[in-house]
């Protein structure tokens, strides 16, 4: 410092004079900032929200980067309920000060109350910096439920205590992650702290039953649905539920008594004539089962699952010609069964739109002209779209089958299509060839048994043809009892929380 700096300290303080007029701005600096959150905060607790809006025009303009004065406008605009411009502000003030607890509250209220999934990652980073706070786990758990994502849910669920045990939906939510994740007893006992908080609710009763019935526990499926059964009005959802539960327990006679009450309440219930001649089957009474199955085919006759059901049972008492007539009936009445998995995945598909579903394969063909699964798709669906032996689709079909087989000679699906193409094509030597390999990558491939079947039918070979539809019957029986399986799965897991 040279010899005149003196002259620029100040006289009192011995600070140089720019130290010292900067840091009296700051306090001036300060005292402004802190007089206008006074009077802001004043208007706030007054409820005075336009007038906190009109103080904190200015104060913002002056302090652009003041997270508080961002919080205050965000509580300001919610007291006016002027939701979008609070988290708006609440944002902002969390882009300043990404820790802002206050600010991370208000901005995941307002977004959880829209069903908002922006609110998960805020709480994600709350939970980071209060890693106990349940109200934060419940709100996630049901976020995340809505978003489903059911193994990332039910920690939350977990965590989030005793929060909700008086809140039904938030329950059924648990509880239904729990079902998707196939952690079935756990399930069971949400569901029993559901029903308890409303006992006298019949669809609380059903759906524990079922998981009860699911878990294989049917005495207590029973006693769940006691008072249920002991209603003059009972209806024939619970009469089927009880029935799955006395076969279990090897009440037959009362398994057979509730179905025969649940087909007479609802008699255009195809469910309830597939778990008759399910019954049926298991016990051996053919006829008897047969009898109860024509009699839905009178009210139903162009539902194609009875027809496989009734050619299942045929099939059991030797009466090959009924049994191939049934299963030829249902494949007529349902086309698509024979559709694959991969083909049926098309929404196009799942709309009965075929064109669509071609046009979808073939723009992805014209990228990937030797993918084997789409070579096989589109073979697949031009043969449902009828294509004719001899035509240029039906050429471009058995093309499209025989190169994804070369492609790739496990493709079950690919084998199944070709047969069915030989078939058409009137060589059943070659469609029973592919049948046979399909069969030997998936033995319960039951279109490519039942193409078999008729391929040896055409071609005069009918000694296998009794022990082929015995077995395509017992895999039917299976298949219906794994798809009831599967409606118990759907009916536990429709239930969709509400907002708490």
């Amino acid at each position: 410092m040279g010899p005149d700096s003196k002259k620029f300290t100040h006289p009192k303080s011995g600070l140089p004079v720019a130290i010292v007029t900067v840091l009296l701005a700051t306090l001036a600096f300060a005292q402004g900032f802190k007089d206008q959150v006074g009077q802001i905060g004043s208007a706030l607790q007054l409820n005075q929200f336009d007038r906190a809006l009109e103080l904190l025009g200015p104060a913002l303009q002056k302090f652009p980067s003041s997270d508080e004065l961002w919080m205050m406008q965000g509580v300001a605009y919610a007291g006016n309920g002027h939701k979008k411009e609070a988290l708006d502000s609440f944002r902002t003030a969390l882009k300043i000060s990404p820790d802002n607890v206050p600010a991370l509250h208000a901005a995941i209220q307002i977004e959880y109350d829209n069903g908002d999934p922006s609110a998960i990652p805020l709480l994600k980073h709350l939970l980071k910096l209060r890693p106990e706070e349940s109200m934060s786990h419940a709100m996630l758990a049901v976020l995340e439920y809505q978003q489903g994502r059911c193994t990332e849910a039910v920690v939350h669920f977990e965590k989030a205590g005793s929060l909700f045990d008086q809140q039904v939906s938030a329950l059924h939510a648990y509880a239904t992650c729990l079902v998707r994740l196939r952690r079935l007893d756990a399930a069971t006992q949400v569901f029993q702290r559901a029903l308890a908080l409303n006992p006298d609710d019949k669809g609380e009763r059903q759906l524990l039953a079922c998981l009860q019935v699911m878990t294989k526990k049917p005495q207590e499926a029973l006693v769940t649905l006691t008072p249920l059964l002991a209603d003059d009005h009972v209806e024939a959802s619970t009469l089927e539920l009880a029935s799955a539960a006395y076969e279990d327990t090897h009440d037959t006679e009362k398994a057979v008594d509730a179905l025969r009450r649940a087909i007479l309440l609802d008699p255009q219930n195809v469910h309830l004539y597939l778990d008759f001649a399910a019954l049926a089957a298991a016990h051996q009474s053919f006829q008897v089962g047969i009898g109860v199955v024509n009699d839905g085919i009178g009210l139903q006759p162009k539902a194609a699952a009875l027809y496989f059901a009734r050619g299942m049972l045929y099939a059991q008492v030797a009466e090959y010609e009924k049994a191939q007539a049934d299963f030829e009936h249902a494949y007529e009445l349902q086309p698509t069964q024979s559709l694959t998995a991969a083909a049926q995945g098309l929404s196009a598909v799942q709309q009965n739109d075929l064109d669509r579903a071609l046009s979808t394969v073939q723009e992805k063909l014209a990228v990937q002209p030797k993918d084997p699964i789409l070579l096989y798709l589109q073979a697949d669906i031009l043969m449902q779209k009828g294509a004719e032996p001899g035509s240029p689709e039906f050429r471009t079909a058995m093309r499209s089958a025989k190169t994804a087989v070369t492609m790739r000679p496990n493709l079950g699906p690919a084998r199944a299509v070709l047969a069915k193409l030989y078939l058409q094509a009137e060589d059943y030597s070659a469609a029973a060839s592919e049948c046979r390999k399909a069969l030997e990558i998936d033995p319960k491939d039951q279109t490519s048994l039942y193409h078999l079947i008729q391929a040896l039918r055409k071609s005069g070979k009918t000694d296998e043809i009794p022990e082929l539809l015995k077995r395509l019957a017992l895999l039917r029986q299976q298949a219906t009892i794994e798809e009831r399986e599967q409606y118990r799965y759907k009916l536990v897991e429709g239930d969709t929380p509400t907002q708490q």
